[in-house]
């Protein structure tokens, strides 16, 4: 009967200890030298893997607009085709960009104000076209990536008929061809 006793009792020990130690898995241990088999805390062991980093989201510029990484427009004075000193080194800033870049190919578009006739307004939008790739390719571009195409006046930047409004729209813009 003790012995009985004592057996329930630790068994209502080793109960007591498992509900009080929930979080840690109970390994059973044999004392030989008694013949009782009771249970032990033992704590969880995680071995850490080593997780890869993921790699960063890899940019396909050839489907954004040549705007969205950095490439920017250059303008024109009224009636000119030549390149500017602000456009000479907005040209520079671009043109390190598409060597980076050597896959893409862009469409340089010649635009103009609304001053003068359709077709002359169509000629001097392609020389202007024709000027920033010359520019660009004397910079190390390489002259398969770019090609021209003039709008004139058909595509203005901005609508008005002011001095301010048509020095937006005198401008090469770059687009995907």
């Amino acid at each position: 009967m003790v012995r009985t006793l004592a057996l329930i009792g630790m068994l209502l020990a080793a109960l007591l200890m498992t509900v009080g130690c929930g979080g840690k898995k109970n390994v059973p241990v044999v004392d030989n030298t008694a013949g009782v088999v009771t249970t032990q805390p033992v704590e969880d062991v995680v071995e850490e893997t080593p997780v890869a980093e993921t790699p960063a989201p890899v940019t396909n510029y050839a489907t954004m607009s040549p705007q969205e990484y950095g490439i920017e427009d250059v303008y024109f004075a009224y009636d000119e085709y030549t390149l500017g000193a602000a456009a000479m080194a907005t040209l520079t800033a671009d043109a390190k960009i598409m060597k980076e870049h050597g896959d893409i190919t862009y469409l340089i578009e010649g635009h103009c104000d609304e001053r003068g006739t359709v077709e002359y307004n169509l000629a001097l939008g392609e020389k202007r076209a024709a000027a920033v790739r010359d520019y660009l390719v004397n910079l190390g571009v390489k002259a398969g990536q770019l090609r021209v195409t003039s709008y004139g006046e058909e595509r203005p930047f901005v609508a008005g008929s002011t001095e301010a409004s048509w020095a937006k729209n005198r401008r090469a813009h770059f687009a995907r061809p």
